[in-house]
């Protein structure tokens, strides 16, 4: 919803929601499980589905999951390896979307742990029947999500296995399992177009991979060729990416646009606007009666203190709580009610993604989303009337000074530390001020590995020794290789490859 509402009302119905990955016997076998992630009418959603006649259900039955005028198109996606339990909890939420997804992208360790999503992309024939029992069962489409594989011919093979098994739509991620993390590299935009060219022409294909900035869209779709782009991390560091930015000059008060003609919109527009959704649709209250937005060519008027805040500042000035009174006060927070709402539970982990660079430079911001408990609205409400402070020392800031008050020339030789020049090439085109949304640009891999974030193997060091050697002897340097490498960050090594050659940061 938030994202739809950067978008025109002749637009936004061009956006296909997916829900996050449930994991379909959780799903289909814990009525808690799915109170807590699926509400497409209040309270608990029953099982077995026959109970549910959408074509008779009335405006007010609806809550907010698949609700037929605020959350469509939507596709319900899930993670599985046993046909009948996905098939089980696909006729759950049948009634509530227009597809079923079946996930086989997701790299995560749990998945592995699981054997679920890309950890089954060895295992065809399980993916075979997972997708063909939804394809005959289902009285709506089942689509799929895959990564590439190695090479391109074994890519080509692997789509047609999906898509022969029933799969409507294919979307495919334009990386390999065993990129993420500090290993998560550039999406390999050719292999799409390779899959585009040798795909039947009516095959159903989108893109995933490599969606920084709005720009990418219609880029990616140029060189791919496929009829959708999906985005998903983008998305959550920036709400306003598939939303077209405002003429020139008609910004208002929402979208900020700099000197250099570059612009995005406000981080404390996009969390008022997030904040008025959770009021009106999930609370079922009005929002707040709020100020305008500040403009620099507003008078500057000093910020208010209200009594509740007075309070918490002469209590942050004392000493520190004593260990007894902390654990009292501990257990009395255990105590109170806790909010399962997935509207309400997912709250601070998404502001701490679409606020990333503004906590970081304004820690007590960062501080106070860290300490607020799921379903406090008055203390997310505190956190807008702190961002909105924060944008507004931004936006003053920036009419003194211009681009030079964002960056000490300290802190960008830091960043810029080991980057390679593409890489620093997208951090140009994509930066923005701190209280702008704007993209995460992570390192590339061989820049993580310069920095120590990846750390190579014992037996890589000797490979790597030994052709050294070998080509001292021979006169001729060794071009093209891939490294192995191990990544470290989490304590948990994982073997990867590294393209030594030929990224492109996009």
């Amino acid at each position: 919803m938030l994202t739809r509402s950067f978008m025109t009302p002749e637009t936004n119905k061009d956006l296909l929601a997916y829900t996050p990955m449930f994991h379909a016997r959780m799903f289909s076998e814990g009525a808690k499980y799915r109170t807590e992630h699926f509400e497409p009418v209040r309270g608990t959603l029953a099982s077995p589905p026959d109970s549910y006649h959408t074509s008779q259900m009335q405006d007010s039955d609806w809550y907010l999951d698949g609700h037929k005028k605020l959350d469509r198109p939507l596709f319900v996606q899930f993670c599985a390896n046993n046909p009948d339990e996905l098939l089980a909890a696909a006729k759950i939420v049948q009634p509530f979307c227009d597809a079923v997804d079946l996930n086989l992208g997701c790299p995560q360790g749990i998945a592995r742990k699981g054997n679920y999503g890309a950890f089954l992309q060895e295992d065809w024939d399980t993916i075979y029947k997972l997708i063909n029992i939804l394809h005959k069962e289902l009285d709506i489409p089942v689509t799929a999500k895959i990564r590439i594989l190695d090479s391109r011919e074994k890519t080509l093979q692997y789509a047609k296995t999906v898509l022969s098994a029933g799969a409507s739509i294919l979307t495919v991620h334009g990386r390999q399992r065993d990129q993420k993390g500090h290993n998560t590299g550039v999406a390999d935009w050719s292999m799409l177009r390779f899959l585009r060219d040798n795909l039947p022409p009516d095959t159903v294909m989108f893109a995933n991979g490599n969606i920084l900035q709005h720009d990418d869209i219609a880029q990616c779709m140029k060189e791919t060729g496929v009829d959708g782009v999906m985005s998903a991390e983008g998305n959550l560091y920036d709400p306003s990416i598939f939303g077209k930015p405002p003429p020139m000059g008609q910004e208002g008060r929402e979208y900020w646009r700099g000197r250099d003609g570059e612009g995005g919109y406000r981080m404390d527009a996009a969390l008022r606007r997030y904040m008025d959704i959770i009021h009106r649709y999930v609370l079922d209250q009005e929002p707040p009666q709020r100020k305008p937005l500040f403009l620099p060519s507003d008078p500057v008027e000093e910020p208010e203190v209200t009594e509740k805040e007075q309070d918490e500042d002469n209590r942050e000035d004392g000493p520190p709580p004593k260990k007894k009174q902390k654990r009292k006060e501990d257990r009395a927070k255990g105590q109170r009610e806790k909010c399962t709402s997935p509207n309400l539970t997912v709250m601070q982990p998404h502001l701490f993604h679409m606020l990333r660079p503004l906590v970081s430079k304004h820690t007590h911001v960062r501080d106070a989303l860290g300490r607020v408990r799921a379903g406090d609205i008055d203390e997310f409400e505190r956190i807008l009337s702190l961002v909105e402070e924060a944008t507004k020392e931004g936006l003053l800031e920036y009419e003194k000074n211009g681009e030079a008050s964002f960056q000490t020339d300290q802190e960008k030789a830091k960043q810029e530390e080991g980057r390679d020049p593409e890489s620093l090439a997208t951090l140009a085109r994509c930066k923005r001020p701190w209280f702008i949304c704007q993209p995460y640009i992570r390192p590339l891999p061989k820049e993580a590995l310069a920095k120590g974030a990846l750390m190579l193997s014992k037996k890589e060091k000797a490979r790597l020794e030994r052709e050294k050697e070998e080509a001292e002897k021979s006169g001729v340097a060794p071009e093209g290789r891939v490294e192995e490498h191990k990544e470290v960050s989490n304590g948990e090594a994982k073997v990867a490859d590294i393209p030594k050659e030929g990224l492109v940061c996009g």
